[in-house]
């Protein structure tokens, strides 16, 4: 025979583990960094705060980093770019 308490327990273990995995994203880049763009290209690389980007890449511009993978603007990055002089345009073939 179950026994209730049993049954209680593996229901409450299964429930928080839903929940806790449901509302957890992987984040972009850790605490002590920031996300860069590749110039011209999709790439991404994580930065530490207080740093510049290195050359060939640039700070995504205000209002649109990504924070979370699949996140709005991770998507939207996945098919655009920032040209030479800093203005977004499509990646061709995206």
């Amino acid at each position: 025979m179950i026994d209730r308490r049993h049954v209680a327990i593996a229901a409450a273990a299964a429930c928080a583990a839903v929940l806790l995995g449901g509302c957890t994203q992987d984040a972009i880049c850790g605490s002590g960094d920031y996300p860069a763009l590749q110039v011209g290209g999709t790439g991404r690389q994580c930065v530490s705060k207080g740093q510049d980007p290195p050359a060939g890449w640039a700070r995504y511009p205000a209002g649109q980093v990504p924070e979370h993978v699949d996140d709005t603007w991770d998507v939207y990055w996945r098919t655009h770019t920032l040209d030479e002089s800093g203005t977004t345009v499509e990646v061709s073939g995206g």
